[in-house]
């Protein structure tokens, strides 16, 4: 399976071929995959998400599937790489890590079946869909600032072609620990059910990415940790958490908050009143 990535190399944005260790250019300059400055290995118009999708997290929140998928927006100025920072700014706890798959539109796709959806799928890449759940209590709905913060959006390391979805592993590790244990069986619509239901009605542009969802067990994590990500056949994205330095602005807009709302989302079947509704003051 031919994997493609796009790399920093010598100043230009260049896209290489992995072929072991190495990667190669289209002019045979080559670099070791470790010692290369990682760039997101596509360019996306638009990164649409599903809300959820794998039995195991719904099972967690004690939640129920709706009768078709929900999806929301992240913008492109979240996009971040393999290798890259995630930062979680300052005034904000509750940054959680969500290990998925993202799908990769190879050709301009609008009102087509899942049966023809596979072929306008590129590939294949790994996502975390970053959440930053402080601003859950204003932003549940659109999930801009909860999903759509900067470096919320790492894809990578590579795009790979010819990748067949069904029967995969997706696991997450913190600081080489694992914490989330999933796999593509699990999800009730598949890749090509997902690129058909978006394309109704949104035009799907080449370099396009759809979120396909994670499993169970996304918790917060602190500055410091190293977060992996890692599907069978895709390899692993690797990122780390730092602090921001400037903190969220208190002059205008919504604030962080600690709500039961935050709080049980960000720690799902760890919340000692998971399925239970607090009273509200």
């Amino acid at each position: 399976m031919p994997e493609y990535r796009r790399i920093l190399l010598d100043g230009a944005d260049v896209q290489v071929v992995r072929e072991g260790d190495e990667l190669v250019a289209a002019d045979g300059r080559r670099v070791r995959a470790e010692e290369a400055v990682h760039l997101p290995p596509c360019r996306p118009t638009k990164v649409v998400a599903v809300h959820l999708n794998h039995r195991s997290r719904v099972e967690e929140f004690q939640a129920r599937l709706p009768a078709a998928p929900t999806f929301f927006h992240k913008p492109i100025s979240a996009l971040n790489a393999h290798g890259g920072a995630v930062v979680r700014p300052e005034r904000c706890k509750y940054l959680n890590y969500e290990g998925e798959i993202a799908i990769v539109i190879g050709r301009t796709c609008r009102n087509v079946s899942p049966k023809e959806a596979g072929a306008y799928i590129a590939g294949y890449t790994v996502a975390n869909d970053y959440g930053l759940h402080d601003f859950r209590d204003t932003d549940a709905g659109s999930m801009l600032r909860v999903k759509g913060s900067d470096t919320l959006c790492p894809l990578g390391p590579g795009l790979v072609t010819d990748w067949d979805f069904r029967g995969k592993y997706l696991r997450t590790y913190v600081n080489g620990e694992l914490v989330q244990d999933g796999g593509t069986d699990e999800m009730e619509w598949d890749m090509h059910y997902l690129v058909a239901d978006i394309a109704r009605t949104i035009t799907l542009d080449p370099g396009d990415v759809l979120l396909s969802g994670t499993p169970a067990n996304s918790r917060p994590v602190q500055p410091g940790d190293v977060v992996e990500v890692e599907a069978e056949g895709l390899g692993r994205l690797r990122n780390h958490i730092v602090a921001g330095p400037v903190p969220v602005r208190d002059d205008c807009g919504a604030q962080p908050t600690e709500s039961e709302e935050v709080i049980s989302t960000a720690f799902g079947g760890d919340w000692e009143f998971r399925g239970v509704r607090a009273p509200r003051r």
